[in-house]
């Protein structure tokens, strides 16, 4: 399916926003945020939130710097 993944186009065949940032390997990483339509998404719901085709996915990444 395709979804918008920080703004840009992507197929995907992740079926939960788990799976997703999984695909990614993102998902034990930490510092990760992520939202699907506009609703931020707490860690403990990412492995039982679905994607649907079109879903606008954010994933933001804490970085350190100075």
């Amino acid at each position: 399916m395709r979804i918008l993944l920080n703004d840009e186009p992507r197929d995907t065949e992740a079926s939960t926003l788990g799976d997703l940032l999984a695909s990614l390997g993102l998902s034990a990483e930490a510092g990760v945020a992520a939202a699907v339509d506009g609703a931020v998404v707490p860690r403990s719901a990412w492995t039982s939130t679905p994607l649907a085709p079109g879903a606008s996915v954010l994933v933001i990444r804490a970085a350190q710097g100075g």
